[in-house]
């Protein structure tokens, strides 16, 4: 181990003693600053107006609920805005559905097309690039 030599030393104690000194209230460097909890006033507390507010109606929805509830669909989907023309022609052509369409969807004479099978298939096929895919009729 080498042993520093007097010049050395003496700088590693000058250092010491300036870096020293910023921890102390009478350093080198004045450490007037503004005191962080009096930089702004506090603001007196106030009374609110009165509103002259009655009380809800026992059974009554309250006033401001609809009102948010519409704020908050027009906020995700925009608010209402005209339909085109081309919906709105969309929509006289498609006519009026029926009333009971959901019950009528599982009748027996209500013709679908059964496509488990098919998209069995088509999920349990192998990865590939899809050159070598065919087409095949199926019975």
């Amino acid at each position: 181990m080498r042993i520093p030599t007097k010049p050395a030393t003496l700088a590693l104690a000058c250092a010491g003693a300036v870096l020293l000194s910023g921890c102390g209230s009478t350093g080198l460097f004045n450490r007037d600053r503004p005191d962080e909890f009096a930089v702004q006033r506090q603001t007196p507390l106030i009374v609110p107006p009165d509103f002259a507010l009655s009380p809800p109606k026992e059974g009554e929805p309250r006033p401001s609920e609809r009102a948010l509830q519409q704020q908050t669909l027009d906020a995700l989907f925009g608010g209402p805005s005209a339909r085109s023309q081309v919906e709105s022609d969309t929509l006289s052509r498609a006519g009026t559905p029926a009333p009971a369409i959901r019950s009528t969807v599982g009748d027996m004479q209500t013709n679908t097309v059964a496509k488990g099978q098919i998209t069995r298939q088509i999920l349990s096929a192998p990865e590939g690039d899809g050159r070598d895919a065919q087409a095949t009729l199926g019975a």
